[in-house]
């Protein structure tokens, strides 16, 4: 009888989702394009991971290729270059999300409190443009700037300096790379934190205007607060790719003289794939590690974040 019960209770659950869906079915309709996109490009190629445990030959294909279990890890964990990358890619990426992560969230409490409103546009303009850019462009400005022949060190000559080698110096070029990237990135990056901060109730700056508050106090006590959530679900989405960030930019950027110093996990990938004995079920294997560390530090942060009293990512 329990049994029959538990049966009922499904299928009228399941007979109210179905009219919920018909309900809202040119909602759900909407919803097609996006999900027929990632079971093409998202969840079927996941059936190539499965290379990580084969040794593939060409001949065979992939799902002809022998298995090898965890073969591929050992020879992947006994590699310095893996290691070398991993440590690269850790200390590169805590320093993005040290002095990148924060760029954005400054640059929309600077823009919130501009009272002129057109300059407040243009300036959201200019600033959200360079994310339109592509790498290929921005490292190309930066070359023209920061070469040894650049502008800088052509104004560095002018008055009897020496020329500075900005790009080919390891020392000089990581902190390029997080100025570039807040250049490319921050204005676009701001627009989340801005709409975030027009969903704020105004009647709590008028009672604070009431009270006598300052900008700053309104600042540090309504703004901020307000808009914690969605620095922290930010923060945590960025956490996740914390293993993966950058590729495209130290791509395009690097150059022989700092390549080694900037030798990040993506980049090893690379490689390994192209540069060196191809080698597919390696270079998976690698991918797939590096997924899973991502996967790793998002669930750390998400729980971290509710330990501290956040919401994470699902409330």
């Amino acid at each position: 009888m329990e049994q029959q019960t538990g049966k009922r209770s499904f299928g009228e659950r399941a007979g109210n989702l179905g009219r919920a869906i018909w309900k809202h079915r040119a909602i759900y309709t909407l919803l097609i394009p996006g999900l027929v996109w990632y079971a093409i490009f998202a969840y079927m190629p996941m059936g190539g991971l499965s290379l990580a445990f084969k040794q593939y030959k060409a001949n065979l294909g992939i799902w002809g290729s022998p298995w090898i279990g965890f073969g591929n890890y050992e020879f992947v964990f006994r590699d310095a270059a893996f290691w070398r990358a991993m440590w690269k890619t850790i200390t590169i990426n805590m320093g993005r999300m040290i002095f990148q992560f924060p760029a954005p969230i400054i640059l929309a409490l600077l823009l919130n409190e501009f009272r002129m409103k057109r300059y407040k546009r243009v300036l959201q303009t200019v600033y959200t443009f360079p994310h339109f850019l592509s790498w290929v462009i921005v490292a190309s400005i930066a070359t023209n700037v920061l070469s040894l022949d650049g502008m800088i060190n052509q104004v560095v000559t002018a008055f009897g300096g020496e020329p500075i080698s900005f790009l080919g110096d390891p020392t000089a070029f990581i902190p390029i790379l997080y100025i570039t990237d807040i250049w490319k990135y921050a204005g676009y990056g701001s627009i989340i934190y801005l709409a975030a901060i027009s969903g704020i109730d105004m009647d709590q700056y008028e009672a604070a205007d009431i009270d006598g508050a300052s900008r700053t106090q309104k600042l540090m006590h309504i703004t901020i607060p307000s808009i914690l959530p969605t620095i922290i679900i930010m923060f945590i989405m960025t956490t996740g790719q914390i293993m993966s960030m950058g590729f495209d930019q130290i791509f395009n950027m690097s150059n022989a003289a700092v390549k080694q110093s900037v030798e990040v996990l993506d980049m090893y990938i690379y490689r390994i794939t192209f540069q060196s004995a191809t080698d597919f079920s390696f270079s998976t294997a690698v991918s797939l590690f590096r997924s899973v560390l991502n996967m790793a530090f998002l669930v750390l942060a998400d729980r971290g974040s509710k330990l501290l009293g956040g919401g994470g990512l699902f409330g």
